[in-house]
């Protein structure tokens, strides 16, 4: 295969890849499983599931290696990593009490509580969860009222840092997101970055982890993009376990996030998540979500919508 063919069927890969978020076909055998419910084996596996921040080969590559290590620290339980197809099938398993632990973002968070679960840590500084704007670097978008007319990707409609923060920064810069641009929700962070790369959307929504890993997996891709908008942050993504497990279990889970960054194996672990630290919280920890929502529903959109 000459120079040219190679870099052309590297890139074509590649693609395929980082679009995989927005794909509904058949699925790889390795890796979590993605399907309305749990999958159902042989005992008692609690199941960890943790919202469609990646496609589906990124979040098992961040999150496997957590699982592992709760199985090898925790007798007699059994663990194991749950993904799902999209946002809003996340949203029905933890509203139908299916997972045992989760990792949801803010919002995500004050609706499982309605469903019975409760928060047992932060994952992650608060500082880190914020909105990022994303453009090539040969964009002419300079300020926000230049997005008028132009489209603007997002993971979802439900992603807090990824799109409901960027599309209430863009109400607060002055556009009216229902009207002034097309949004594009297509299914994963990967996804919202690699349109923008693409030429696809004139900027896309995300927050830093997902754009951190992209700029180590992709150097090149990244190159050609660049951050031109943050928003202020809120709290970060909870861990939360549902209201019928163990109180030992729970407090042993709690015990082992909170110390993962003070050992070498934890500091791994939480390197492949782009995640510096477990902070001890709980559902209290998330009431300022709670008036950030109402403010952003009465002012921008329903939150999830039809």
């Amino acid at each position: 295969m000459n120079p040219l063919h190679h870099r052309l069927a590297a890139g074509l890969a590649l693609i395929a890849l980082l679009l995989a978020g927005c794909e509904r076909g058949p699925l790889p055998a390795q890796g979590p499983q993605y399907a309305a419910g749990p999958a159902r084996g042989n005992g008692v596996v609690y199941r960890l599931a943790v919202h469609p921040l990646h496609n589906p080969q990124k979040l098992t590559e961040a999150y496997q290696p957590l699982v592992d290590y709760l199985n090898r620290n925790i007798e007699g339980a059994r663990f194991a990593l749950e993904a799902s197809r999209d946002y809003q099938a996340y949203e029905a398993k933890f509203r139908a009490r299916e997972p045992a632990l989760l990792l949801a973002n803010p919002w995500q968070t004050l609706e499982a509580m309605k469903a019975g679960y409760g928060v047992i840590a932060m994952a992650g500084d608060a500082e880190d969860f914020k909105g990022i704007f994303i453009v090539r670097r040969d964009s002419p978008i300079k300020t926000a009222v230049d997005l008028k007319g132009k489209t603007v990707s997002c993971p979802s409609p439900t992603a807090l840092a990824a799109c409901i923060m960027p599309q209430q920064f863009l109400h607060d810069h002055g556009l009216d997101i229902n009207k002034d641009t097309r949004n594009l929700y297509v299914g994963s962070q990967e996804s919202s970055i690699m349109n923008v790369y693409l030429r696809r959307v004139d900027a896309g929504a995300s927050w830093p982890p997902p754009w951190r890993a992209f700029q180590k997996d992709h150097p090149n891709e990244a190159a050609e993009l660049k951050v031109i908008w943050e928003t202020p942050h809120l709290i970060n993504n909870s861990v939360m376990v549902r209201n019928d497990l163990p109180a030992a279990l729970r407090a042993r889970v709690q015990q082992l996030l909170l110390g993962l960054s003070a050992q070498p194996e934890g500091q791994a672990i939480l390197a492949g998540m782009e995640t510096r630290r477990f902070h001890p919280a709980d559902d209290a920890a998330y009431e300022p979500v709670r008036s950030f929502i109402r403010r952003f529903e009465q002012e921008v959109r329903p939150v999830e919508q039809q």
